[in-house]
């Protein structure tokens, strides 16, 4: 029906302002602080303490050796059972890590790490030693190694993976330099044992910031990744995207399949030397070493700490290097760079510090650990987010192992000789190689979206010869 033309037409009427229920709303404010950093926080936190024990061992070396009898090749085959143990740990630990509760993990592998350094002060048997250091020790510090730190970094973050990877590779040198001065002065004053139980302590008092600020998932916290625009594009898997078979045979087949890509032979066998020149030989061995050229126990923790502070500037730094350079000359740099340092490393030492001293200290601490954001970087170019973590816990695992081979041969090599001469040059050799070897990494290309579900097969569309 149609209006009479003589109808008058009735005015057209807006909406007032008070009629628009969202004029009127309060503008939610973003967080000024994003969930992530928080997280983040926590598990640097955790990784501290992981790393406060390992940091330690060779201040206990002395004392031990003093009160048991034990030689110094038994005391590092304590650690080297710890560091291999740690290292292979690690790569299983990034599956259940992936698969299940990063929380449940974490606090799990903190009361290992807290039942290990707190039952070792009722040793008087050095394979009581081999199995608490090696044993408790050992898996529960692998559980949380920097495989811990890659996933949360990867779950997490969209944006500064490698700034984050930094932090958390410098959360090592965290440990170090805050409890190796400690360790050293309470071992004086008051004894081995009461330091291992300060470590104890500390790692059982993380476990309660797991629950809160700490979160598996921005999908759990009810946010997204940071730096992430929405859930699709926060660089996480999806839900329905994780594995859901055996973990350890899934484990195994993401190493089977790496193994056939020369890019992984040769971060794994650079990262192994990495191990080597660093948890193996310097973490071990340079307080004994320097007590050997006659300083104080205490001079040279405080040296060893200082290699800390270095080192969390250096990590820092090479993760926001990531960024921007092509990783693998970064690497090319470190590996150069540590091998000068350890031909010097002999000549150096001495009673006191003298300044030319200062220069190896401040070269080697920016070159700790900077290798890990550049190595974990790696790892996602050529095996693609999913596979990204699991492939960098079996390239940490040689890492590990190269350690644990590194504090052994370093203190055999001081019981046959008497000197660590040998170690310090043998060492600098296997870091040139390194350096050499990533010369021979393929070339570069887009990160390989591989879907955990997809056969090995059709996975070959995706080798980088």
């Amino acid at each position: 029906m149609t209006a009479h033309p003589c109808e008058k037409a009735k005015p057209l009427t807006l909406p007032s302002p008070s009629a628009d229920p969202t004029r009127n709303a309060v503008p939610r404010k973003s967080p000024r602080i994003h969930r992530a950093w928080l997280v983040a926080a926590v598990t640097v936190l955790a990784l501290v303490a992981a790393a406060a024990f390992r940091s330690t061992t060779g201040a206990f070396f002395e004392p031990l050796e003093s009160e048991f009898g034990w030689t110094r090749s038994q005391l590092s085959t304590a650690v080297t059972i710890n560091l291999v143990v740690y290292g292979l740990v690690a790569p299983f630990a990034a599956t259940l890590l992936e698969r299940f509760s990063m929380r449940f993990v974490a606090a799990l592998a903190l009361g290992l790490v807290s039942a290990g350094a707190g039952l070792a002060v009722f040793v008087s048997e050095v394979w009581q030693l081999w199995l608490l250091w090696g044993g408790l020790v050992g898996i529960g510090t692998g559980a949380i190694a920097l495989v811990f730190g890659a996933v949360v970094a990867n779950r997490w973050f969209a944006a500064r993976r490698g700034l984050v990877m930094g932090i958390f590779s410098a959360a090592n040198a965290c440990g170090q330099l805050i409890f190796l001065p400690t360790i050293v002065h309470l071992t004086g004053l008051h004894g081995w044992r009461t330091a291992s139980l300060l470590v104890a302590g500390f790692a059982l008092a993380i476990v309660p910031l797991l629950f809160w600020p700490f979160a598996n998932s921005p999908a759990e916290a009810k946010t997204t990744a940071y730096g992430a625009a929405d859930e699709t594009s926060s660089g996480t898997a999806p839900a329905k995207a994780r594995p859901t078979g055996n973990a350890m045979a899934e484990t195994l087949a993401v190493l089977r399949h790496a193994m056939r890509f020369r890019a992984f032979w040769i971060l794994a066998f650079t990262f192994w030397i990495c191990g080597w020149s660093t948890n193996g030989l310097i973490q071990t061995h340079f307080i004994p070493a320097s007590h050997d050229h006659g300083m104080p126990a205490t001079t040279a923790s405080g040296l060893l700490a200082l290699i800390g502070v270095f080192d969390i500037i250096g990590t820092i730094a090479s993760g926001w290097l990531t960024d921007r350079v092509r990783p693998w000359l970064l690497l090319v740099f470190y590996y150069g760079l540590r091998g000068i340092s350890l031909l010097t490393v002999h000549s150096l030492l001495g009673p006191t510090v003298e300044p030319v001293l200062w220069i190896f200290i401040l070269f080697y601490g920016l070159d700790w650990v900077a290798t890990v954001p550049p190595t974990v970087v790696l790892c996602r170019q050529y095996f693609g987010p999913v596979r990204a973590a699991v492939v960098f816990g079996w390239v940490f695992a040689f890492h590990m192992v190269g350690a644990g081979v590194g504090a052994l041969t370093a203190g055999i090599g001081r019981e046959m000789s008497g000197s660590y001469l040998i170690a310090w040059i043998t060492t600098a050799v296997l870091c040139f190689l390194a350096a050499g070897s990533l010369f021979f990494m393929p070339g570069s290309r887009k990160s390989v979206e591989a879907d955990p579900e997809i056969v090995s097969d059709e996975l070959d569309t995706s080798r980088v010869e």
